[in-house]
């Protein structure tokens, strides 16, 4: 029998990126500008999504748009012409948590797919699913959730279903310059001093021997987790359960990392679905060479996945 094979969604951090990671066996990318959307690996122009949609689209593969910050009233008028441009761009759909963008989309491209992702609050199917009925075609599960979760959530859910495989995932978000306020209050010339991502400023916790990145950006202050998640030897569950995509997070990545990365889990995908003994005999080493790539100071876990659910 054959299972159905998930969608194998990165995020690339530039065009260089998105036809390396198409390459290595991507089907589905997320893009877009830290204007609209929240943690993006990279900035992508409206020339740039134009361009990353063709690219897609010759190739059969798909391209998603990150709409997913919280928009105050002052950006909400500009909702309208961003969304226009993406139908136009024939964009394949676009990620919210806002529900502005929900009402912009119904009024602008009504036939825009619509990906609710609100981070920490898509836990259970009853959710999912009314936004399902409020036009939203798939949700993005919360990282905070275990395996046992998910697949409940997967068997009731009228909508697809999204999981993160891959990559660190965020903590905590302010709207609030907090870097920015304590250089300030340090005197420190703001001008001169990068809180951005290519700063590469970490929070440390010595008692857990833990290093948090944090970054600024048009959305505020970030602090990530100071592990990665890796899955990629405990596909099976998921792929069983017909779960339609897994992501990985390419934030604060290279592409060379995600290039190696993508690879392995498009190869374990395919096995897991293929060929089931045989990826049982190969997971480890998947493991392995994931962990021969990973960056200094950040550890493989495996997140919430089998933690216990504490009501």
């Amino acid at each position: 029998m054959m299972e159905k094979k998930p969608e194998l969604l990165v995020t690339p951090k530039n065009m260089e990126a998105v036809n390396r990671l198409f390459a290595a066996g991507a089907d589905a990318i997320v893009i877009g500008e830290e204007r609209y959307g929240l943690r993006l690996a990279g900035e992508f122009s409206r020339d740039d999504v134009k361009e990353a949609t063709t690219i897609a689209h010759n190739q059969g593969k798909k391209v998603y748009v990150a709409m997913n910050a919280l928009f105050h009233n002052e950006k909400v008028d500009e909702l309208a012409d961003y969304v226009q441009f993406l139908h136009e761009a024939g964009v394949d759909g676009i990620t919210f948590g806002d529900p502005a963008v929900l009402m912009t989309v119904r009024e602008v491209a009504p036939d825009m797919k619509l990906h609710w992702n609100t981070e920490q609050t898509a836990t259970n199917w009853f959710t999912a699913n009314y936004w399902g009925r409020k036009g939203a075609k798939r949700a993005v599960l919360a990282r905070e959730i275990n395996m046992d979760a998910i697949v409940e959530i997967k068997e009731n859910a009228e909508v697809e279903i999204e999981v993160q495989v891959h990559g660190m995932t965020s903590m905590f978000q302010s709207k609030r310059t907090l870097i920015g306020n304590y250089m300030q209050f340090q005197g420190k010339n703001l001008s001169v001093e990068k809180r951005d991502k290519e700063r590469n400023l970490h929070l440390f916790d010595p008692e857990r021997n833990a290093r948090y990145p944090i970054f600024e950006d048009e959305n505020g202050t970030h602090i990530m987790s100071p592990n990665d998640i890796c899955i990629i030897d405990e596909l099976e569950e998921m792929i069983d359960a017909e779960v339609d995509s897994f992501k990985i997070d390419g934030l604060l990545k290279s592409t060379d990392y995600m290039e190696t990365t993508t690879a392995l889990y498009r190869e374990a995908i395919d096995l897991c679905v293929t060929n089931r003994d045989e990826y049982e005999e190969h997971k480890e080493e998947y493991l392995n060479k994931l962990e021969e790539i990973q960056p200094e100071n950040r550890k493989l876990d495996t997140g919430f996945f089998f933690k216990e659910t504490v009501y």
